[in-house]
């Protein structure tokens, strides 16, 4: 992950984010995904200008199985949109703007 402000989500730390109250914005991805790998610099773009604000996370499907298959993911990259409790407010799969990404945490956030 090339931004600071991105956080590697886990099995063993996704509750103590999704949980937390604030935005938070799951990427689910993996390093052989050409996709997810677009969607990479996209996720940092946001991560660094909501930071404070939104907690962006990236969570790698072929190293967390049981939340991918928790959440239904069966193509990536998709993005899951968190707030208080582990069930998605909002997801959206495949290729966002950054100007797509931001319009949507404005709107949950």
């Amino acid at each position: 992950m090339a931004s600071p402000n991105v956080i590697e989500l886990t099995e063993a730390n996704w509750n103590e984010y999704v949980t937390s109250g604030t935005l938070v914005v799951a990427d689910f991805w993996a390093p052989w995904c050409g996709p997810c790998r677009q969607l990479s610099p996209v996720i940092d773009r946001v991560a660094d200008q909501f930071a404070g604000k939104v907690k962006v996370g990236k969570l790698n499907v072929d190293e967390n199985p049981q939340l991918a298959v928790k959440y239904d993911v069966m193509t990536i990259p998709r993005v899951l949109f968190f707030k208080g409790s582990d069930t998605p407010i909002h997801q959206e799969i495949g290729m966002l703007s950054p100007d797509e990404l931001a319009k949507l945490i404005n709107q949950y956030a």
